[in-house]
């Protein structure tokens, strides 16, 4: 994937953040983003900026994990593993999507 220079400054204001680049190799068309046990995947815009693709999530075991409603509870769920969605996680993942969304506004 080819970024601009645009994007480029993007993701190293997100690394000032505290934020991770890293590859998530089913979704080779995404940057992913990672703080802690929270990642979501960025796409590229063609204003120059990238975009949050689908929801932010928890990650189990380094894989992207899909929020569920099963018979017991909530989990986030990846592959065949699941976690309990706590109030706990839930919170954490709250605020890593708040910030990762505010840190992808333009800056003047």
């Amino acid at each position: 994937m080819e970024i601009t220079a645009q994007q480029a400054s993007i993701l190293d204001r997100l690394r000032t953040h505290d934020f991770q680049i890293v590859a998530f190799p089913m979704y080779e068309s995404y940057v992913g983003v990672r703080r802690g046990n929270c990642a979501a995947l960025l796409a590229p815009q063609a204003s120059g900026g990238f975009g949050i693709f689908g929801q932010p999530t928890y990650l189990i075991g380094g894989n992207l994990s899909a929020k569920m409603l099963q018979g017991d509870g909530h989990y986030f769920v990846a592959k065949k593993d699941k976690l309990e969605a706590t109030a706990e996680r839930r919170k954490e993942l709250d605020a890593f999507a708040a910030e990762l969304a505010q840190a992808l506004l333009p800056t003047a």
